[in-house]
């Protein structure tokens, strides 16, 4: 590796650990145009995953306005050394499980509960195509929610979070609060019964 690749190879890690203590601190003092380029920047991701954990648009919109007052007064909680997007839907999160667990408690216990299971499991079978393979070649849009409506929230969670968030395995479980192995097994066991859902309704 020559010079310039060492510079820049040390560079970006420094460069975002700056731009993340430069947020922490923005956070912790309130800063409103911080605020506003947060919520201009995540908004989509942030309601797209309220989408996925309600499943209700309407209920998306509340919680959706709900988390960013939340970031407002909780800005000092957040932690630089983690992706901003993994801290934020954490708050997303317990709002909606602090909701259902006063309206629908077996609801939000189905959503906060932990597997038994912690085996080390491979999301996908050697030569088996992986079920947003089959997504890809299947219409897209409305045939692509229903099916994703389908599953249980808790598979449905860790699907958004992993293949449309693009958060790691370890940021995940951060976020659901469990175990890499029982993220694992959540991926595992919503792709094997999204890949059901779409062989069931091929024609």
């Amino acid at each position: 590796m020559n010079a310039t690749l060492c510079w820049f190879a040390n560079a970006v890690p420094n460069v975002m650990a700056h731009e993340s203590q430069e947020l922490a601190r923005g956070l912790r003092q309130r800063d409103p145009d911080l605020l506003d380029g947060l919520i201009e920047q995540f908004r989509f991701r942030l309601f797209r995953y309220l989408l996925f954990l309600t499943n209700r648009h309407e209920t998306a919109e509340e919680f959706f306005q709900e988390t960013w007052i939340r970031v407002l007064e909780r800005g000092h909680q957040y932690n630089p050394k983690w992706k901003f997007e993994a801290w934020l839907f954490t708050i997303a999160r317990n709002l909606v499980i602090d909701f259902q667990r006063r309206r629908q408690p077996r609801y939000a216990d189905l959503l906060a509960r932990t597997e038994n299971d912690e085996a080390e499991l491979e999301i996908e079978k050697p030569g088996q195509v992986s079920a947003f393979d089959l997504l890809a070649r299947q219409e897209e849009g409305e045939r692509m929610s229903a099916a994703l409506s389908q599953l249980p929230a808790t598979y449905r969670e860790v699907l958004a979070l992993r293949f449309q968030e693009d958060l790691t395995l370890e940021e995940i479980a951060v976020v659901v609060a469990a175990p890499v192995s029982t993220v694992k097994s959540r991926l595992y066991r919503g792709l094997e019964t999204l890949r059901q859902i779409l062989e069931s309704e091929k024609p």
